[in-house]
């Protein structure tokens, strides 16, 4: 059971995000949309965070948040957007989801990884 869900559709990042928080400790499954990451989260009862892309084909990442929390009601799950997005309607949409945080990229693991580990314990 992984305990992060990394959503990206570039493999550049994803590959990046996921190789970076198993080099320090932690269980990581890998989904390359919003659709495909609904699907391991419905398969993956263990996943405590979810850090996702908003700017993805099929499904993008604030509609993810906002079918996890309603069609699988699911408000236990922290989920955190890894973005160049930085507007603050698109904020606001993402408050509204129950987002807990919003990183701009580049991804600096270093300066989340205490974060991290507290939200999945």
């Amino acid at each position: 059971m992984a305990q992060i869900l990394v959503v990206d559709d570039s493999s550049t990042v994803r590959n990046e995000v996921g190789d970076f928080l198993q080099k320090n400790g932690l269980s990581v499954t890998l989904a390359v949309d919003g659709r495909d990451g609904l699907a391991r989260l419905k398969s993956d009862a263990g996943i405590k965070l979810v850090v996702s892309d908003v700017n993805m084909p099929n499904m993008d990442g604030l509609t993810m948040a906002e079918k996890i929390r309603g069609e699988l009601g699911n408000a236990s799950v922290n989920i955190i957007m890894l973005t160049t997005e930085n507007s603050p309607m698109m904020k606001e949409r993402g408050k509204a989801a129950g987002i807990k945080g919003w990183i701009v990229k580049p991804f600096k693991g270093d300066a989340v990884l205490a974060t991290f580990k507290k939200l999945v314990a």
